[in-house]
Formats: structure tokens, sequence, C-alpha cells
């Protein structure tokens, strides 16, 4: 599987105990490398009671939207995109907000194994599966201030105009219909990165594309 690893920190974090070798945070994944997530259209968000996340639940997946990107957990790995059909990024633990792990275990539509038994109206025990390092580093996440919590984000609903053939599955593509059409602007550290590493990305993949004497408009037409 081929991946563009995408660094956003200096700090050494492991991904995963799979992928133990690769202390990052984001691990991008190449258009067309499948993660078991398949969003044909544009998925019927609505809010999860009480936080400012959304999710979808018609389907059979841990799919989720908040601070301006989808999230996904599929197996054991979170995922994190832009686009509601990705391409998707893996995301290290350290790095999905606290308010995506903070959801209730009843709005996962596909929960894993290791769920079972823990309390529908309460977060997963992430502490219990990623171990007491991760618990220290995130000591009290579950427990805080709804007085503070932040505005849900705007739904990107223009990317209900995108499917099947006219999905931008480019990143080039993608940044350029946001940023004609999605003016919202992060506030968590992680996003804030994960945006600003997509861009680079993406201005890198446009000079690609224009090497060798060739220009392509993939910007893709928003009508």
């Amino acid at each position: 599987m081929r991946k563009l690893i995408i660094v956003l920190s200096i700090l050494f974090l492991p991904i995963s105990a799979a992928r133990a070798d690769l202390s990052l945070g984001f691990s991008y994944n190449a258009p067309g490398v499948s993660i078991g997530i398949n969003m044909p259209a544009y998925p019927q968000l609505v809010p999860v009671p009480g936080y400012p996340v959304y999710y979808d639940p018609s389907i059979p997946y841990n799919y989720f939207f908040y601070d301006g990107m989808y999230w996904v957990l599929e197996g054991d790995n979170w995922y994190a995109s832009t686009w509601y059909n990705g391409p998707w990024s893996l995301v290290a633990p350290d790095y999905v907000p606290l308010y995506v792990l903070r959801v209730p275990v009843r709005y996962y539509r596909s929960p894993p194994p290791y769920f079972r038994g823990w309390r529908s109206d309460a977060p997963p025990r992430w502490g219990d599966h990623w171990g007491r390092d991760w618990d220290q580093r995130h000591n009290g996440w579950d427990r805080w201030d709804h007085r503070y919590d932040p505005r849900p984000a705007p739904l990107p609903s223009y990317q209900r105009n995108y499917k099947g053939n006219r999905y931008p599955q480019q990143l080039n593509q993608q940044r350029s219909i946001e940023n004609k059409r999605y003016q919202y602007q992060p506030h968590e550290p992680s996003s804030q990165q994960f945006y600003q590493q997509r861009q680079r990305q993406s201005g890198g993949q446009q000079q690609q594309y224009q090497g060798g004497g060739r220009q392509h408009d993939n910007r893709g037409r928003d009508r």
C-alpha cells in the first residue's frame, strides 16, 4: 500500500500497535486505496444530541463530522478527510479531537468488538483500549464543562453536488472547490494542521500535473 506520510508535529507518537514503526500524527492514503468505507452520495448528517458533532444514523459506519472534517473509525483505526468519501488519512489516537472521542457508544453504527459491555450513554473507554500512557496524556478527557462547547461547524452541503463521476478524487480539485464554497476555519489544532498539510500537498500535486510541458485543469467546476 502506497502512502504519502504527512508529518504534522515534532511530537513522535505511535499510530497503532500494527504500525508502531510510523511515529507520526497523520498518514495519507493515496486515492484508490480502500479503507472499507464507500459513500456513493453525501451523508444524511444529523447532530449528536448535546455535542458539536454530527453522525449519519442510516449507514453501517462509525462516521462523524466535526470541525469541518469527516472522522471515521474503521476497525481499530481512525481516519479523517475534508470530503465525505475521502481520500482518507490515518490518524494517530493522540490527534483525534476529544469531542469526537466523547461521542457516546450508542452513536457508533458499527461498534468494534472491544466496545462490548461498555455503557451506551457514555463515551468509549479509550483509556482501557489505548492504554495507560494515552490515558495519562489525556487525563480528564471525558469530563468537561459543556458551557464551553464550541458551536457545530457548518455542514459542507455543497458536496451534495459531487457524486459518482463528478466526485473530485484529486486533492487539488477538492481544495479548489473548498476554497470557493466553504469558508469555515477549524479551531482544533489537529484540524488546522490537517488543512494546512492538505493545502501544501494539493499544491505539489498540481505542480506534478503541470510538469513535462503539459497542463491539466483539475480544479473541477462547481455547477
